[in-house]
């Protein structure tokens, strides 16, 4: 698991974790972070936080992933010229399309895909590029939303029949995804925003080894309750409590002041910006008008010299321009939302019934370690539950959630270490 929580004098706190599952060989999921470095950065790429689940044989799916992890973060960086929705929708199309042409390669990789969400954080506002049944989520103030279009059957048929996802009928298979990255040469990229950020704000981005197991409800309220780090354990733990079918990633960031670098993070380069790359042509361009405008003078075709004479400075002048002036990064949000994001919105506030049913699973995670005869260290397992119940009475359900949760994740790393032992 990685924490960060000093980013930009305590700005933003991140933290990540990917986990295999309880019934996979292998984890096909792959994620990427990409802090922008400096203020200027910040302003116009900002913050890149990348999941991606593979599909297809094991080697081909995780293969596909990693392909979609690298590429969709330096692709978007290298687009300096384009807005940053721009550039997030063409970072997806790039890996699609590396990831397509790696598949047709071999036989063996012939059909890989994974899904690709790809969520940036910026002055403007939140933005997310997605393909696939991987999600975006963020939480206000107990305001759980899913910022993602699930390409998935089930989400399909919904929408087309504008009935809730849970009205679906049960035959429909629930784990076949209608677009994803990597099978097609082609690809539609989703893209969602602004979503304008307040300090508070917590994005989650997780694969569906998460949102299987476990509903918005819950993962809304864990994100509340407890701290990044904290929150990205017990997500994952308690995926797998309820069975780990899937590989497990969850990746947390959270708003926690303004985005202000501070000395040592600017970046150690002039105020002046560098020379901009101009195209070969207009240097060739430049370079014929040139010759022309001198051959021409040289011949007594006076006429003609003045006219290649001008044509040359206007040349020159372009490329002056586009050599030496700043490229215009800003991205002019005219207040009209891109996508129809948010898709769904839950009320995550701790409650007394949540807090019942999250003590009920841990109850039960200690008598399943009791028959197993699991070696657990049941002092510490005991104090968290006391803590939980106590805070449950005050009532404080934000700290009885926490305990309860802690409580989870404590059992199940010690399962953890002891099939380190075992194996």
């Amino acid at each position: 698991m990685e924490h960060h929580p000093d980013i930009w004098e305590h700005c933003l706190e991140y933290a990540t974790l990917s986990d295999v599952g309880l019934r996979r060989s292998n984890n096909q999921d792959s994620m990427a972070v990409t802090i922008a470095p400096s203020q200027q950065a910040w302003e116009e790429k900002g913050h890149l936080f990348t999941v991606a689940d593979g599909m297809g044989a094991h080697a081909a799916g995780e293969l596909a992933s990693k392909i979609a992890a690298e590429i969709i973060p330096l692709t978007y960086l290298k687009l300096i010229d384009q807005d940053p929705p721009e550039a997030l929708q063409q970072a997806l199309i790039t890996a699609n399309a590396q990831i397509f042409e790696r598949g047709e390669a071999s036989q063996d990789f012939r059909g890989m895909g994974t899904t690709g969400s790809a969520l940036a954080i910026l002055p403007q506002g939140a933005v997310v590029a997605h393909v696939g049944d991987s999600r975006v989520y963020r939480l206000r103030q107990w305001q759980f939303e899913q910022l993602t279009f699930d390409h998935s059957l089930v989400w399909e048929m919904s929408s087309a029949q504008k009935i809730p996802e849970r009205e679906v009928p049960d035959y429909v298979p629930k784990n076949i995804i209608t677009r994803s990255l990597g099978p097609s040469q082609e690809v539609q990229v989703d893209v969602e925003g602004f979503f304008p950020l307040e300090v508070g704000d917590t994005f989650l981005l997780c694969s569906d080894g998460l949102t299987g197991p476990v509903d918005d409800e819950e993962i809304g309220t864990i994100l509340g309750c407890l701290h990044v780090d904290e929150a990205v354990r017990a997500l994952v733990d308690l995926a797998n409590v309820r069975g780990g079918p899937d590989n497990i990633t969850v990746l947390v960031a959270k708003i926690i002041g303004p985005q202000k670098a501070n000395a040592a993070s600017k970046p150690s380069m002039a105020s002046t910006p560098p020379p901009r790359v101009v195209h070969p042509l207009l240097w060739s361009l430049l370079g014929v008008l040139g010759l022309g405008t001198l051959g021409a003078a040289a011949m007594g075709e006076w006429l003609t010299a003045f006219a290649g004479l001008a044509a040359t400075v206007l040349t020159g002048i372009v490329v002056l321009a586009r050599r030496y002036t700043a490229p215009d990064t800003e991205f002019r949000f005219d207040g009209r939302p891109l996508g129809k994001g948010p898709y769904t919105s839950f009320n995550c506030t701790p409650s007394r019934h949540f807090v019942e049913r999250l003590g009920k699973t841990v109850s039960q995670l200690r008598e399943a370690a009791a028959q197993e005869k699991w070696t657990v260290k049941w002092h510490r397992f005991d104090e968290l539950i006391m803590q939980a119940a106590k805070a449950a009475e005050e009532p404080d359900y934000n700290g009885a959630v926490r305990h309860y949760c802690l409580a989870l994740s404590f059992i199940m790393d010690q399962l953890k270490h002891q099939r380190r032992g075992n194996s």
